[in-house]
């Protein structure tokens, strides 16, 4: 079988599959198991695949017929021009995510040496993201579960950030912020309903659920920060957050209880708000 050959049964394997996005997901997998460019993919179509990296193409394409996300497959992705490493047990990065990290930066732009904690960091995507944009800023990343924390410190470290990570339940970790310490204090929390979970996409069902579950409501976490953060932040700090399709006025009113104003939605390419931010004003 040449290399032409390989991609077109990929391809058609994911098709015959029901996959979303096959052509996609099938050069992501290609380049995983051949390092090949698209481009390599038609300058060396001719050249016969090799008996081993053959059998690691078929378990790669069994992997995504069986509905696991291509990015455990491939175990990584890419979020604002960076490379993250993933796996199972860690949070996917997704664009949304851009949202809040791009806000962030607009409302701390400017702002000397930044003090930053990211809550429920997973794979550490914002942390970093904030670190590389705001070189003089101190980042705290805080995460719970030891897969994702392992990858958090793996992928600082890959892309050449220094943060401060702690492994830790963010209500067990409240303390090792100063009161009036932080500039900026930001989360990606779990935000799904708990009954939902089972009726979300199958390969959203690959996902850690302990990153997905927002509890009863999806608003557990929501609630947990807000009541334990905000003596954390500096008078005109920053509180943000990433939200799901519908929760911007629940969450609003949860910020204007707690001293929060100038609560702003920030609107995704689809017009749903997914993020919020507010300042803090005692």
């Amino acid at each position: 079988m040449t290399i032409k050959e390989a991609f077109n049964f990929t391809k058609q394997e994911l098709i015959k599959a029901g996959v979303s996005n096959p052509a996609f997901d099938a050069i992501y997998i290609f380049e995983h198991v051949f390092s090949l460019s698209r481009t390599d993919i038609t300058i060396y179509g001719d050249k016969e695949v090799e008996s081993e990296k053959l059998s690691k193409l078929s378990e790669c394409i069994r992997r995504r017929k069986n509905n696991e996300p291509v990015q455990y497959i491939i175990g990584k992705w890419y979020f604002m021009g960076n490379e993250f490493k993933v796996s199972s047990g860690v949070l996917i990065p997704r664009d949304d995510t851009e949202v809040l990290v791009r806000a962030c930066m607009e409302l701390l732009d400017g702002k000397a040496s930044p003090v930053i904690a990211d809550l429920c960091s997973g794979s550490g995507i914002i942390a970093v993201i904030l670190k590389q944009h705001f070189a003089d800023a101190t980042v705290y990343a805080v995460e719970k579960s030891d897969i994702a924390y392992s990858f958090l410190c793996e992928n600082a470290k890959h892309n050449n950030t220094e943060i401060k990570t702690l492994h830790a339940d963010l209500y067990d970790c409240v303390d090792t912020f100063e009161d009036n310490s932080l500039d900026l204090l930001v989360s990606n929390p779990p935000y799904i309903i708990s009954d939902e979970i089972s009726s979300l996409q199958k390969e959203v069902q690959f996902e850690p659920k302990l990153a997905l579950d927002g509890g009863e409501d999806g608003y557990s976490f929501y609630r947990g920060i807000i009541e334990h953060y905000p003596k954390k932040l500096k008078k005109g700090g920053i509180i943000a957050f990433e939200i799901g399709e519908g929760q911007f006025e629940y969450i609003k009113k949860l910020l204007e209880n707690a001293s929060f104003k100038d609560v702003r939605g920030y609107l995704d390419l689809g017009n749903t708000v997914r993020a919020v931010i507010a300042i803090y004003n005692p």
